[in-house]
């Protein structure tokens, strides 16, 4: 085991130790009165000590243990005091969602149904690649953009996730798949990019980002945490400011007139205002920064050779890499999926531009856990039983 916890320095959060309390608590009152140490980041996890009259180190060895150590048992928190684990037992918890299917792919692809207090489940997805291993994260349980092309739109929004809930993936695929804590580094991605919009989830969302970066939780590199959006203009103004993370955005259209029909939220803010958040974003970065494009590939609705070149004009001055999607059908659907021919001539008239261009992989399809393929049993907005899905992984 590595040395025990240490010092820290104190990482920003926009939230009191009260509010913070009290969100967390909103979802598993029901169920416990304690609160869950994983809604806390490491500066609001320095303040609930000190209120109990504890030195704020104690957070720094409370986060290691949590999130560096996969540990949940205060009694195996050897440099606390006994004194302090019996109140930390008494009045606190260390609990992720629970974990209702646990399932591998051929390919590598590894998928968890997690299930929540009030009965809504999500899912996570582990995605191996030759030299790094990317996990996918949701935010909310359904989303309110209604995007036309995503199966999750038609589930409707049901609420935002708490920081628990956020983090509380990675903090499960951590254990999952490297159980000592001491051996190499298996997740080295993470991407906001599962269920729901995250800059509609914009404090809990930062809060469970601070704690992938923190150096004494999973001390992830900023670009090797990525946040997807439709484009939530305000938030990403605010975003630049708070945290640097890298940032995706999903476009899948090169102009208004459809895109406002494939991402809706394009009615409010349309392309231009969005590529000038996006630019606003990239100002003061390293001259290396790109920003992702997510391009999903929809059969003769956005993958002509001039919608190709409409989207090199459109971001000849933007710093970005492309990312096509082959598109996933779901049941009642009315899109189908680009021809593998079609998406290499769409990717070849971006490489004449001289714009970097990759053709995302399906995976986990004998698991449902590719693009547009996985599947659970949640409660949407009206209360209904109905299935989900997610386009992003």
């Amino acid at each position: 085991m590595r040395s025990a916890p240490g010092s820290v320095k104190p990482l920003q959060t926009n939230a009191t130790p009260a509010r913070r309390i009290k969100r967390q608590t909103i979802m598993n009152q029901a169920t416990s009165p304690k609160i869950n140490l994983l809604d806390f980041t490491s500066d609001g996890l320095k303040r609930f000590f000190q209120e109990r009259g504890e030195k704020p180190f104690r957070a720094t060895q409370i986060i290691k243990w949590i999130h560096q150590f996969n540990i949940d048992d205060y009694s195996k928190m050897t440099n606390v005091s006994k004194a302090l684990r019996a109140e930390l037992e008494a009045i606190s918890e260390i609990r992720a969602p629970a974990i209702v299917l646990d399932k591998a792919s051929s390919d590598g692809t590894h998928k968890w149904l997690l299930r929540l207090d009030d009965g809504n489940c999500i899912e996570t997805v582990f995605i191996p690649e030759d030299g790094r291993g990317t996990l996918c994260v949701s935010s909310q349980v359904g989303c309110a953009l209604d995007c036309t092309f995503c199966s999750t739109a038609r589930q409707g929004f049901n609420r935002n996730l708490t920081v628990a809930e956020i983090i509380g993936q990675l903090w499960i695929a951590k254990k999952v798949l490297q159980p000592d804590p001491s051996s190499d580094r298996v997740i080295s991605n993470v991407v906001m990019m599962g269920m729901g919009e995250p800059l509609l989830n914009y404090d809990n969302v930062v809060d469970a980002m601070t704690l992938m970066l923190d150096d004494n939780a999973y001390g992830l590199s900023k670009r090797r945490v990525t946040l997807s959006t439709s484009g939530v203009v305000p938030a990403l103004d605010r975003l630049r400011k708070q945290i640097d993370v890298s940032l995706a955005i999903s476009l899948h259209a090169p102009n208004d007139e459809l895109r406002n029909q494939l991402v809706p939220i394009n009615r409010k803010y349309p392309i231009k205002t969005l590529i000038d958040a996006c630019l606003r974003y990239l100002d003061g970065k390293a001259g290396r920064e790109k920003i992702t494009i997510e391009y999903v590939m929809l059969h003769q609705v956005n993958d002509s050779d001039q919608h190709a070149r409409e989207l090199v004009r459109l971001l000849k001055d933007v710093p970005v890499k492309v990312n096509l999607i082959p598109f996933n059908p779901f049941p009642e659907t009315r899109y189908a999926r680009s021809s593998n021919n079609r998406i290499h001539r769409f990717r070849e008239i971006l490489e004449a531009a001289n714009m970097i261009t990759i053709t995302r992989k399906t995976r986990g399809q004998d698991i449902d856990a590719a693009c547009g393929q996985l599947a659970g049993e949640v409660n949407d907005k009206s209360r209904r039983e109905i299935h989900f899905a997610r386009i992003e992984t």
